[in-house]
């Protein structure tokens, strides 16, 4: 027997369709709940509600999709998995490492099974944590997931439930936790019948992706319950350890408790039920403390966010790319505020914003912050997807990794720039509808024709080549200069294990000076300094210490100072007697 359970407050009569009968479902309470008992129906059913006599719709909290997102809903017996993590008591966030991966373009085959097949390169690596960016039900056979509709399902392309179950399962016994992706700002056009059941949605505000999600109007209580939900079934069902809320700045919620707040109080009581380490990352554009301040101080409870500004400063050093949002960053100065702050704006003037942007707060770790040079939106918001090693020299990319990887925030690494993947990671849809697709591939050019761009030469999402480019290239891990920066990658993960002043979040002992014109920066972490020359000539900078690591043959250490070649940096030791 199974429950069918719906909510559908302006419908007046719901049936649920199951082996081909319509049946009348019940009304329970007054809140505009639904529900029924179906003894026919169980484990691998298929099933869809039908409102008012209408078109029969997938459950907007299906578990399983395996026609896509117009299909029928499919019941699925979460006890019934054999999970083999029984010991799985979760991760220290503050002490990880996490690589974020997109299942499509990971391995060869694009599913759960497939990534399951390349874990063992994740742990010699030195991963601790895979973000995996969204697997719930999305249009068609490819995409990246951030136009989902299906939030409990997952893709069915990917392997559906029991394939990421089965991928959550060998992490596990990897040692290696899970964080899940997930968008709760709004939901993609195609196949979202959400608002034939209620009052999902809100005209009183807007996202640059779609209509806002009702979480302060009437009816909000209800939508608020289905997010939060939400977040419990990946964890809890799904064995996850952590969410990572995508784009928070666009969850808008005027209530005086903030839904972040609300996911935060949820998931710490089930933290303690379950008896293993969950937890909340956001990302946010608004440098507001506020989001990961603790809820005891009026914050919102979440316990890191990314730091784009960290990959902005970085980034924009080692290209010289100043345009967009990159010309509030580009000196050596935003970088040193970066290592020293996270926010290199907090309340000063932003030239690309035209206002005073952002907000300062002392007391927090480092370890609130994840940092990276590469991310998923980074790379794939880019014109033609280029990864960095696109943009500049190896000698750079170590660089990068070394900021990254010494510095006082949570590093994050994104899927194969360990070894500089010579592959794009390219922006791509699979729309079903034809004039959905087209819009989106005009839309795509449209916009980066505005900077310039000829639109031929940016790559169409709906291209099927454009997904294919997008893949990982496994053959590249052994052949130069691929090897050598995968091998100064696992050696700065080491270091950051063996060296306890790497691993510091305390940021008020991140000392950094630098020179603009000499495009030098010495960063003092305890015992522990790194330096780095970006110059065009050898740079001798005062520094003491065992050299621990050099990313140049030309790095040498002598009477108090290292000598640095140009693009290259030393991570050093002090020696104590």
């Amino acid at each position: 027997m199974s429950t069918f359970r719906v909510w559908a407050p302006t419908a007046a009569r719901v049936e649920v369709e199951v082996n081909g009968a319509r049946l009348p479902m019940a009304g329970v309470g007054d809140r505009g709940w639904y529900q029924a008992d179906i003894e026919e129906a169980g484990a691998g059913s298929d099933y869809r509600f039908v409102l008012d006599g209408g078109d029969a719709l997938p459950d907007p909290r299906s578990a399983h999709q395996p026609a896509g997102v117009h299909g029928p809903s499919r019941v699925v017996d979460h006890a019934a998995f054999g999970w083999t993590d029984e010991g799985w008591r979760g991760v220290h966030l503050p002490s990880v490492v996490i690589y974020e991966l997109h299942v499509g373009t990971f391995t060869p085959e694009g599913t759960f099974d497939g990534a399951i097949a390349k874990l063992d390169h994740l742990v010699h690596l030195g991963v601790d944590v895979v973000e995996l960016m969204p697997v719930n039900e999305f249009p068609g056979s490819r995409g990246w997931g951030y136009d989902g509709v299906g939030l409990y399902a997952p893709h069915h392309a990917y392997g559906g439930p029991d394939g990421l179950k089965h991928l959550v399962d060998a992490c596990h016994r990897k040692g290696i936790g899970v964080v899940m992706d997930v968008v709760y700002n709004h939901l993609g056009p195609a196949g979202n019948y959400l608002a034939s059941y209620g009052p999902y949605f809100t005209d009183r505000y807007a996202t640059p992706w779609g209509q806002a999600v009702n979480l302060d109007g009437p009816g909000s209580e209800e939508v608020r319950r289905f997010f939060v939900d939400n977040a419990v079934t990946w964890l809890e069902d799904y064995h996850c350890d952590g969410l990572r809320l995508d784009a928070v700045h666009a969850v808008i919620d005027a209530s005086a408790t903030h839904l972040l707040e609300q996911l935060s109080v949820r998931v710490a009581d089930l933290s303690a039920q379950l008896g293993r380490h969950l937890f909340l990352i956001a990302e946010s554009d608004l440098n507001d403390p506020r989001v990961v301040r603790r809820r005891e101080v009026g914050g919102y409870g979440i316990d890191a966010q990314w730091s784009d500004d960290f990959h902005h400063a970085i980034h924009s050093v080692l290209t010289g790319q100043i345009t967009g949002y990159y010309q509030d960053f580009g000196t050596m100065a935003a970088l040193a505020t970066a290592l020293g702050r996270a926010f290199v704006y907090a309340g000063e003037y932003s030239p690309y914003r035209r206002r005073p942007h952002g907000r300062l707060d002392p007391a927090l770790s480092g370890h609130r912050f994840l940092g990276y040079s590469q991310n998923h939106d980074q790379v794939g918001n880019r014109a033609a997807g280029e990864r960095t090693a696109a943009l500049v020299s190896t000698a750079r990319l170590k660089v990068a990794a070394a900021l990254v990887l010494t510095s006082p925030f949570i590093p994050l690494l994104f899927q194969g720039e360990e070894w500089g993947a010579s592959t794009p990671f390219q922006y791509f849809t699979d729309h079903q509808d034809a004039d959905l697709g087209r819009a989106v591939s005009a839309g795509r050019r449209r916009e980066f024709a505005a900077f310039g761009w000829d639109p031929e030469d940016v790559p169409d999402p709906q291209d099927p080549a454009t997904f294919e480019r997008s893949k990982l290239d496994w053959s590249e891990l052994e052949p130069e200069p691929h090897h050598q920066l995968l091998h100064w990658y696992r050696r700065l993960i080491q270091l950051r294990r063996e060296v306890p002043d790497l691993a510091d979040g305390r940021l008020d002992r991140v000392q950094v000076t630098y020179d603009e014109d000499g495009r030098w920066l010495v960063v003092l972490r305890g015992r522990a300094t790194i330096t780095c020359n970006l110059g065009s000539g050898d740079a001798r900078l005062p520094a003491t210490g065992r050299l621990l690591a050099a990313s140049e043959p030309g790095v040498s250490v002598d009477d108090g100072s290292i000598l640095l070649p140009p693009d290259s940096v030393g991570v050093l030791v002090a020696v104590t007697c």
